[in-house]
């Protein structure tokens, strides 16, 4: 047994000694359910220099752009930007705009759209620019943060391969976030955005280059992400009871990090969090220990009370509203659901062909069209103003099309 010197946990976080309390926490906070009425976004994006992309980011620099909305770990306060969109700063020093979420799709685009302009005007003082893409197509990958979260995930992800650092380092995403449903609809809703996935992963996949070369592949971000530690970054498993099998999923998954007092956060090599609720390390987790973990799990779709869709690369800044609208659409009502199941069945497990290939695979260009006929049918059920909704719907012919971005 390892035992770990103290450390502080929240007042309201619960010891968890049994597997059995493991499982109903993690189902219980992962799956919340009710009637689907809320959509929000969380929209990622590389930051360079516009005078040249290709000259590394600075920390300081980064920290004297952002100002009172620099996050803890850049030593700031981390402000609510004006529209109240959160902003964060990932290892690389990618930053994240995340909305609350919304009951009208038009108003989270509104507030989305507000807070972005505002981001862009912060960093233009400063010189600096949005990238455009899933991955950082110019600069080496560099680790702008260095917080004991993240040296941890650097250690455990590096004997693996490269793809650990890439990910964290140079890759953007955006994801969109779904409400669970009501019970008896969960799986099936669980069912059809992991159906999607490939073949939305193909149609928005943007980022062909890392460090200054062609990779190969489409979206050289599923890439890194797919390649960074399997056992956390494949797709979560797909069934009748989906809070069971994540519950399940998220307990054999290994450590990569145990927040204890110092610098070095590394855990005991192979030491699963099921193993922590066995005895393996002492004292037991508690639930915020168990919270912190789950946020150390990276599949395509990850549940944190809502649905959170990963798979789709950055957009640029003025393209982002279309994958966000065709999600949001496919999900609007129940009937959409489940005609999402059967347009998809021919792609659903093609998730290296769309990281590869794109929609230049064929199987995926042919689901693709069904599906985005399926969403052009559904967009006028969200309500949105006529002039956006032709917009998304015309826009989605050309991705259908291949044309360039």
């Amino acid at each position: 047994m390892i035992i770990l010197t103290t450390r502080t946990a929240p007042p309201s976080a619960q010891v968890v000694s049994t597997r059995a309390h493991a499982e109903a926490y993690i189902a219980s906070i992962c799956f919340k359910t009710g009637p689907p009425c809320l959509v929000g976004v969380e929209l990622e994006w590389t930051v360079h220099h516009a005078d040249d992309p290709r000259r590394p980011l600075e920390y300081d620099q980064l920290v004297a752009a952002l100002g009172a909305h620099a996050p803890a770990e850049l030593r700031g306060p981390q402000l609510p930007l004006p529209n109240g969109s959160m902003l964060t700063v990932e290892p690389g020093g990618q930053v994240e705009v995340s909305t609350a979420p919304q009951p009208e799709l038009s108003t989270l685009i509104s507030v989305a759209s507000a807070d972005i302009a505002y981001v862009v005007e912060l960093l233009r003082r400063s010189g600096l620019v949005l990238g455009t893409r899933g991955t950082d197509p110019f600069r080496p990958r560099k680790r702008l943060l260095d917080t004991p979260r993240y040296r941890a995930m650097e250690r455990a992800f590096e004997p693996i391969g490269p793809h650990g650092r890439t990910m964290m380092c140079s890759t953007a995403g955006l994801q969109v976030c779904l409400d669970a449903g009501e019970p008896h609809r969960v799986p099936v809703r669980w069912a059809a955005v992991h159906a999607l996935g490939p073949v939305l992963t193909a149609a928005f996949a943007n980022s062909p280059e890392l460090d200054g070369a062609r990779t190969g592949w489409a979206s050289t971000r599923m890439r890194a992400v797919a390649g960074t530690d399997p056992v956390r970054t494949s797709p979560a498993p797909v069934g009748a009871d989906p809070a069971r099998l994540w519950a399940r999923h998220a307990l054999d998954a290994p450590l990569v990090c145990l927040r204890r007092p110092g610098e070095d956060w590394s855990p005991p090599p192979g030491v699963t969090l099921g193993d922590w609720v066995d005895g393996a390390i002492a004292p037991p987790p508690t639930t915020d220990d168990i919270d912190y973990h789950i946020s150390t799990l990276f599949p395509p779709v990850r549940p944190r009370g809502y649905l959170e869709v990963r798979y789709l690369d950055a957009q640029p800044t003025g393209e982002w509203v279309v994958p966000l609208v065709l999600l949001t659409a496919l999900f609007h009502q129940e009937s959409t659901v489940d005609a999402v199941l059967d347009v998809t069945v021919d792609a659903a497990d093609r998730w290296e062909a769309a990281a590869r290939y794109g929609l230049a695979d064929p199987v995926l260009a042919l689901v693709a069209e069904r599906v985005f006929e399926l969403g052009a049918r559904a967009i006028p059920a969200l309500g949105l103003p006529a002039e956006l909704a032709s917009l998304v719907i015309e826009s989605l012919e050309h991705v259908r099309a291949g044309d360039p971005a």
